[in-house]
C-alpha cells in the first residue's frame, strides 16, 4: 500500500468525524432551543448538563456493569423517550430530564465519548479514549 492510500484514507476518515461532530453539535443546539421554550432559570441547564455522568458509578462495581449504566443513561433514545413523555404528559420537569439526558449525549459525542463495551471504560464505539487511545 502507497503512502497517497494512506493520505486518502486519513483524509476520508477526519472529515466523517468531523461531519458526524457537526451533526452532533446541531443536536446539542436543539437542546438547548427545546430548554429555551421550558420554564426554568437559564443556570439550570450548565448546572445540570454533567449529572448523566452519574452512570460511571457503574464501574465501582465492575465494568460491565459500569458498561450498561452508562449506556443506558447516555443512550439518545433514553432521551427522546423522556422528553416524549415529557410532552405527552405537559410536565416540566421530565421535559426537562429528557433535554438534559439528550443534550448531554450530544455533548459527548462531540467530545469524543461513545457508548462503551463491557472490557473498559476506555473503549467506545467511536473508538479508544484516554491513555487507551496512545497505545
Amino acid at each position: 500500500m502507497s503512502v497517497e492510500y494512506f493520505i486518502i484514507k486519513y483524509i476520508e476518515k477526519t472529515n466523517m468525524k468531523n461531519i458526524l461532530k457537526l451533526e452532533e453539535l446541531a443536536e446539542f443546539v436543539l437542546g438547548i432551543l427545546i430548554f429555551s421554550r421550558l420554564e426554568f432559570a437559564w443556570w439550570y441547564f450548565p448546572a445540570l448538563l454533567l449529572l448523566p455522568d452519574l452512570g460511571m458509578l457503574g464501574y465501582l462495581i465492575n465494568p460491565k456493569i459500569g458498561a450498561w449504566l452508562y449506556n443506558f443513561v447516555h443512550h439518545k433514545a433514553l432521551g427522546i423517550s423522556v422528553l416524549a413523555f415529557g410532552f405527552y404528559q405537559q410536565n416540566q420537569s421530565i421535559l426537562l430530564l429528557g433535554t438534559i439526558l439528550f443534550s448531554h449525549a450530544a455533548f459527548d459525542r462531540i467530545m469524543g465519548y461513545g457508548l462503551k463495551y463491557e472490557d473498559s471504560f476506555e473503549h467506545t464505539h467511536l473508538g479508544k479514549i484516554g491513555k487507551a487511545r496512545r497505545h
